[in-house]
């Protein structure tokens, strides 16, 4: 469960790093940085659930998550150079994210408990 829990904070907060390194530094749409830099505010959202090891987060974050795993997929498709580079990256952290919160949230359940 703790391997879980790391590996789900770890690459959410690395997701949110990339995100914002991406439009303010590496390979905005616009010199100087863009608004689509606000894209990581969502992500903010579970990140205390998720250091806390709330299962209720874990059951709804991974939902988010499918919108930056959707974002990399299009951007890895469209764009060349850094920026697919950076949509690649999107979509190893959005799915390692992904995984490892649902089995966090599955092994965790009231039913799976040792009594």
């Amino acid at each position: 469960m703790n391997r879980l829990q790391l590996t789900a904070s770890t690459s959410l907060i690395a997701l949110i790093f990339l995100c914002v390194a991406w439009e303010l530094w590496l390979a905005p749409l616009r010199p100087g940085g863009s608004w689509l830099v606000l894209k990581a505010l969502p992500l903010l959202a579970p990140l205390m659930g998720i250091l806390k090891g709330r299962r209720y987060t874990y059951q709804w974050a991974p939902m988010l998550v499918l919108a930056y795993f959707s974002e990399g997929i299009m951007r890895a498709w469209s764009e060349r150079g850094l920026s697919q580079a950076l949509a690649a990256g999107e979509i190893v952290l959005s799915g390692v994210f992904f995984f490892a919160a649902i089995y966090y949230a599955k092994f965790s359940a009231p039913s799976r408990r040792s009594p």
